[in-house]
C-alpha cells in the first residue's frame, strides 16, 4: 500500500492511499448493516472493515445514513442537466421526460441485486426511509428550480417536477421487483407514458 508519513508535533500520522474509498465504504456498509442492522453498525466499523478510519468515513459521507445515498448528487446533476440543456420550446412535461431519460442512464449499468440489497436495508429502517424522502424532495426542488430558470411558471414547474420524481420512484420500485427483467430506462419511459395517458380523452 502506498503511503506517506506526516509529522504533527511529536506524533506521526500515516496518510494512507485510499483508492475507490467511497465505493469500498458503501460495499462494507451493505454487508455489515445487512448482517447486524443499521443501529448496531457504526461508521467506525464500516471504515475499519476496509482498512480505513472513522475520520476517512466522514470525509466521504457527512452522516452514516448518507452511505446509502451516495449517488444522489449524480442523479440530481443528470436531472437538472436534462432540463437546462433541453432545446427551446419544450413543455414542462417534455422537460421532465428529457430529465428522466438523462438520469436513467446513471442506473443503466448498476448491478440490480446490489441495489435490491441496498433498498431492502432502507425499507427496513425508519431513519433511512426519512432520509430517502428528504432526498427525493430535494430532487423535485432542484428540477423545479431548473424549470423556473427557463421561464416555466412556478405552479407548472412544481407540478411537473413532482410528477417527474413520482415517475422515477415508481419506475425504480418496479425495476427492483422480483422477476423484473426490463431495463430501468425502459420502465421509466413506460411509466411516463402511463402518466401522460391519464390526460388522454376516452
Amino acid at each position: 500500500m502506498s503511503r506517506s508519513v506526516i509529522k504533527v508535533g511529536a506524533e506521526e500520522h500515516v496518510a494512507r492511499w485510499e483508492p475507490d474509498a467511497q465505493a469500498r465504504l458503501q460495499d462494507a456498509a451493505l454487508e455489515l448493516v445487512g448482517r447486524q442492522g443499521f443501529e448496531r453498525t457504526t461508521a467506525a466499523e464500516i471504515a475499519e472493515a476496509v482498512g480505513l478510519n472513522r475520520r476517512t468515513f466522514f470525509r466521504h459521507f457527512p452522516d452514516k445514513r448518507d452511505v446509502f445515498f451516495a449517488g444522489q448528487a449524480r442523479i440530481e446533476a443528470d436531472l437538472v442537466a436534462g432540463v437546462t440543456e433541453a432545446p427551446p420550446g419544450e413543455s414542462p412535461m417534455g422537460l421532465v421526460g428529457l430529465a428522466l431519460a438523462r438520469a436513467a442512464d446513471t442506473f443503466a449499468h448498476l448491478p440490480r441485486e446490489q441495489v435490491r440489497t441496498r433498498q431492502a436495508i432502507i425499507d427496513a429502517e425508519p431513519a433511512l426511509l426519512e432520509r430517502e424522502r428528504q432526498k427525493f424532495a430535494a430532487l423535485a426542488r432542484s428540477v423545479g428550480d431548473a424549470m423556473r430558470e427557463r421561464g416555466v411558471a412556478d405552479l407548472a414547474a412544481t407540478l411537473a417536477a413532482e410528477s417527474g420524481v413520482l415517475v422515477f420512484r415508481t419506475a425504480f420500485t418496479q425495476w427492483l421487483a422480483d422477476g423484473e427483467s426490463r431495463s430501468l430506462p425502459l420502465i421509466i419511459a413506460e411509466t411516463a407514458a402511463a402518466l401522460r395517458a391519464l390526460n388522454a380523452t376516452h
